[in-house]
Formats: C-alpha cells, sequence, structure tokens
C-alpha cells in the first residue's frame, strides 16, 4: 500500500510542517496538493536511498505547471528520458570543455570578482543593498560561458533580465506561483501575479532567441566560442537524425534553465553569507585572520587555496546548509510504479526529496538549528565533510552547475573578505537569518550593508 497521507499541508512553510509529520507518519509520506498527489522523503537515509541507491527509478522530473509553461515543455530542467540524457550529457561536457570547475573558470570568476570589488569600493563605505551586484556578478559568469560574453552593469536590457530572473524565482515561491501549480486549469482564466510573470519569461524568451540568432549569423563551426555555439554545430551534426533533441525549442530552453538557476541560487547564497558576516563579526573576524595568514590581502585567491583555509570553507559550507535553499528540493516523478521501502509509489506520481530535512537533520548535525561552522570542522581544526550535505540534491538529477557555483562562492567571498569588513550601522541583532521567501525557494532578508576597506 502507498504510505499514509497526513492531513492537507498548510500553504506556510510546509516543509517545516513535512519534517514534523515525518515524525508520526514515517520517512515515506503521502501528501495532496491539491488535487494532486505527492509522496515526500524525509532524511538523509531516505533520500539517498531514492536518489542514488535506486538512481534509475527516480531520474523522472514532474511536470511542475510553473516550469512546463515557462519551457514550453523543452529545456533540461523539465524533461525526461532520452531527451533529458542527451541534453544533460551535452550540457555537463560543454560547460566542463569551458573551464567548469577548471583553471580557465577560476579565471573568469577572479576577473568578474575584481569588476564587483570595484563597483562595491564606489559606494565609499556608505550602506548599501548588495543584491543587484551581486547578480550582475554571478550572471556574468554563465553569460561567458553560454553567451560568450560578459555584459555591463549598465545595460539595461541585462538589467532588465536580471529584475525578470528575481521576479521568476519569488512568483514560484509566491502564494500565486503556488495556487498555479495546484490549480493550472483554473488559473489560466483568473487574474493575478501569474499573468505577468509569464510574460515577462516571454521577454527573457525573445532576448535568448535573438543571442542564438546573432549566435548563427556569425558561427565558425570550426572554433566555437560558448554554448550556444556548441549546440548550433550539434543541431547541423544531426539535422538527418529523426530522434535527435537538439533542435532549437530545446536549445532556448535550457539556455534560459542555465541563466535563471546560475544566477539567482548563487547570487542568493553569497548575499546571504553578506547577511551572516554581519550578523556575526567575531566569524567574519576569524575568517579574515585565516584568509590573511594564507592568502594576504594582495593576491587573488584560487581554489586550491580551500585545503589550507579550513575555518573559512567550513563557514561558507555551513552558511549553505543553514540558508537552505530550495528546501522541498526540485520535485521528482514516478515514470512508472516504484517500488521503494516496501511501498509502492504509483506511476504519475509528484516525489518531492526534502532536502531540508536533510540538512536540519537532528542525528546528522550536532546543532542543525543553529549557525555553527563546528558542524564541517574535526576536534583539530580541520574541515571535515558530512554526508547529509546536500544542498545541490543527489544522484542523476543533482544540480548541473554545482562544481561552478561552489568555486563561486569560495572565490567570490575570499576576495570580498580580502578587501572589506562588512556591517550594518543597525548593529549585528538587526539580522534576521530567516527567509524573506519561503516556499519554493528560501530567499534571504535585504539589508543596507557597508562595506569598510580594509
Amino acid at each position: 500500500p502507498p504510505p499514509p497521507p497526513p492531513p492537507p499541508p498548510p500553504f506556510l512553510s510546509l516543509y517545516f510542517s513535512l519534517s514534523l509529520w515525518s515524525k508520526t507518519y514515517g520517512p515515506v509520506m503521502t501528501v495532496y496538493m491539491g488535487p494532486r498527489r505527492a509522496v515526500v522523503l524525509v532524511g538523509y537515509d531516505t533520500v539517498k536511498e531514492a536518489l542514488v541507491d535506486q538512481a534509475d527509478d527516480f531520474t523522472g522530473r514532474g511536470p511542475v505547471p510553473v516550469l512546463v509553461r515557462a519551457t514550453r515543455g523543452y529545456g533540461l530542467v523539465i524533461s525526461n528520458g532520452e531527451r533529458w540524457r542527451q541534453l544533460r550529457r551535452f550540457t555537463l561536457t560543454t560547460l566542463r570543455d569551458f573551464g567548469m570547475g577548471r583553471k580557465g573558470m577560476e579565471e573568469w570568476i577572479q576577473e568578474v570578482s575584481s569588476q564587483l570589488i570595484d563597483r562595491i569600493q564606489s559606494t565609499k563605505a556608505k550602506p548599501f543593498d548588495p543584491t543587484f551586484f551581486l547578480s550582475c556578478s554571478v550572471s556574468n559568469v554563465i553569460c561567458c560561458m553560454v553567451f560568450g560574453e560578459r555584459f555591463s552593469y549598465d545595460d539595461d536590457q541585462f538589467l532588465q533580465l536580471l529584475q525578470i530572473t528575481a521576479d521568476s524565482i519569488k512568483f514560484g515561491s509566491s502564494p500565486w506561483g503556488q495556487w498555479y501549480n495546484n490549480f493550472p486549469g483554473v488559473m489560466k482564466w483568473l487574474p493575478g501575479g501569474h499573468h505577468k510573470a509569464f510574460a515577462d519569461i516571454d521577454k527573457m524568451r525573445s532576448f535568448v532567441m535573438s543571442k542564438i540568432q546573432a549566435h548563427r549569423e556569425t558561427l565558425d563551426p570550426s572554433s566555437p566560442r560558448d554554448y550556444i555555439d556548441c549546440f548550433l554545430n550539434r543541431i547541423s551534426q544531426e539535422k538527418d537524425n529523426p530522434t535527435t533533441e537538439f533542435q532549437e525549442d530545446n536549445l532556448v530552453s535550457t539556455v534560459m534553465n542555465l541563466f535563471l538557476a546560475g544566477t539567482e541560487t548563487t547570487s542568493s547564497t553569497i548575499k546571504y553569507a553578506l547577511n551572516v558576516m554581519v550578523k556575526y563579526p567575531k566569524i567574519q573576524d576569524a575568517m579574515q585572520q585565516e584568509i590573511d595568514s594564507v592568502i594576504g590581502q594582495k593576491r587573488s585567491p584560487r581554489m586550491e587555496d580551500r585545503k589550507s583555509l579550513p575555518f573559512t570553507d567550513a563557514v561558507l559550507h555551513e552558511i549553505q546548509r543553514f540558508m537552505d535553499i530550495v528546501p522541498m528540493g526540485v520535485p521528482h516523478y514516478a515514470l512508472s510504479d516504484i517500488s521503494f521501502k516496501g511501498y509502492t509509489i504509483p506511476k504519475d506520481t509528484i516525489i518531492f526529496p526534502l532536502l531540508h530535512s536533510v540538512l536540519k537533520e537532528e542525528n546528522r548535525w550536532a546543532t542543525p538549528w543553529s549557525f555553527n561552522p563546528q558542524h564541517f570542522l574535526d576536534q583539530n581544526g580541520n574541515f571535515k565533510k558530512n554526508p547529509a550535505f546536500l544542498p545541490f540534491s543527489a544522484g542523476k538529477r543533482a544540480c548541473v552547475g554545482e562544481s561552478l557555483a561552489r568555486m563561486e562562492i569560495f572565490l567570490f567571498m575570499v576576495s570580498l573578505l580580502q578587501t572589506f569588513t562588512f556591517s550594518t550601522s543597525e548593529g549585528p541583532d538587526s539580522i534576521d537569518l530567516n527567509p524573506e521567501y519561503s516556499s519554493f525557494a528560501n530567499l534571504p532578508r535585504t539589508y543596507l550593508i557597508t562595506a569598510t576597506p580594509r
């Protein structure tokens, strides 16, 4: 039999309620979200058993109505089967070829990071909102790989895209987004914020299509400049293959996937990290001392420095654990009946791997509800891994950009701490680390912070 259903969930902090219910109903639960049946997987052991040990059964991706409408059903994030396999393999290989997780990428991030530092210097130690500087910088890293270019902080079209990206994630986490996911047929006819959200996403689509057209006109098949060129090459190589997934709709939607995912999650994590620095000045000070003693304040950080900076590395891991950016995980889907832990999960069931329950699991973390870098340090102060650190999910559908995001968080934060000390005129106690928006994504609160040059 399928696992027992608890009462229908309230909309607020659903992931928190689900964790609590699992104490009564066990680690595999059925819940109803609107008319849709969903199964929720709770705790590290259960999530790992599904996504890693039974990976093939759980590779399906649910038809999330908001995502289906935004991507028209194409692209990497929402696809299944052969389409997903072809696009994921191609995307991982191509991003790696353009330096994801490698030296070339490191230099790009260092360059973008020095632009960010110049921008922050221009605030002259006056309070500023870091949101926009961070999203410009992080977005430019993914833009280098996908569009082969960086955009200026003053480029109006780029700024509009960043605004759409931020608004789209907020929409996905808003009651409108949740209602649309649960009742798409009805919501289509009702007025509300979802119409503007989808109109904005269509503007992003037009921008991406214009970039693809410009690439097509200047393409040199023998020396591809970026992801789009590589994809266009594959389209022409496979034009006679009837089962190919290399066609324009998949290119447009995958580029949108990469742009959205590569901008908002990483820039929100770094923004949250700055809030943590302001709230815990002693932690900030200890990181700066460690960075000064290993790298100094002049040289740019490199990824190989990470192993010599165990405390800094532990704090950055703890920031991601505590922030819990995608608490419900991106939903999976039963493409056929799945036999799991003695239950049958019927075909067409949405499956939520509750990452929140892994990152805050009481028997995996000494103080799950407190910010505590010691979670990632052994008694000698060396960095210590914890298998329950799964902010990027796990298994075959784990985040494609994980190595890029980890590189950005480390290099941006170390550069910022080499150059500035962050504070707020209201004092550390004014910072609330609880999320401002919370459902699909836990987004950090916005504060005016001061960056004092060191």
